[in-house]
């Protein structure tokens, strides 16, 4: 016996199945996002005077919309002794970033949360400029000079160490000093021991007046708190 469907049969059952696909794909999580949220500066500073913190953070605002990311709220990841946002008293550069997760330029995950990024080791092939560069460091095949020195006044854990911020960032001065990490997490010769593969806190530069010296550039880290 051959089954015939009326014309109106025919149409409700094509707008039932329309209807159970459009249902099922709602259902379907977002997938996460991987857009930037991390970067090393392509600038950078011949000092350690940046500005302050509101000097820092405004060249990675600057920096992130050259390349399309502008709509989030930047800011610098470096600890100071005296922060005008926070009644004048110290500040962690672990409270300025955010909560994560945070992926670099290429969509790589730098880290899920802060727990994560302070355990982890720098990596130069994921502690990458806004542009997607590798820093100039220790890594093999790396171009000369030397850069890996990142500006943090900061602790591995990433609280605040005294004396070593060039006086909130706003100093030029040979008497004052920075504590920087290494980007690549290596030292000289490739060495990946000890404090050499920290990424915020390997140990200070030279001095505030010249950040070249021992291998730096005068670059900071930039975190998108949203």
């Amino acid at each position: 016996m051959r089954l015939v469907l009326s014309l109106p049969a025919v149409a409700a059952a094509l707008l039932a199945g329309a209807c159970g696909n459009d249902n099922e794909s709602s259902t379907n999580p977002p997938s996460q996002t991987t857009t930037m949220g991390f970067f090393v500066t392509s600038a950078t500073s011949a000092t350690g005077n940046l500005g302050g913190l509101a000097g820092a953070d405004a060249r990675c605002q600057s920096l992130a919309a050259a390349v399309g990311q502008g709509a989030k709220t930047w800011r610098a990841y470096l600890s100071v002794e005296h922060d005008p946002a926070n009644g004048n008293g110290p500040t962690d550069a672990r409270n300025r970033i955010g909560n994560g997760p945070w992926f670099n330029a290429n969509g790589v995950m730098l880290a899920r949360d802060l727990t994560e990024l302070h355990a982890r080791h720098g990596e130069a092939s994921i502690f990458l400029d806004e542009r997607g560069q590798q820093i100039p460091g220790q890594w093999a095949g790396s171009p000369p000079p030397v850069q890996h020195d990142i500006l943090t006044g900061s602790t591995a854990d990433g609280r605040l160490m005294p004396g070593l911020t060039c006086a909130d960032w706003t100093s030029d001065s040979t008497s004052l000093a920075a504590q920087v990490g290494h980007s690549d997490g290596l030292g000289p010769g490739g060495d990946p021991s000890g404090t050499f593969s920290s990424w915020n806190s390997s140990h200070a530069n030279q001095n505030c007046a010249n950040t070249v010296p021992r291998g730096g550039a005068g670059r900071i880290y930039c975190f998108a708190r949203n």
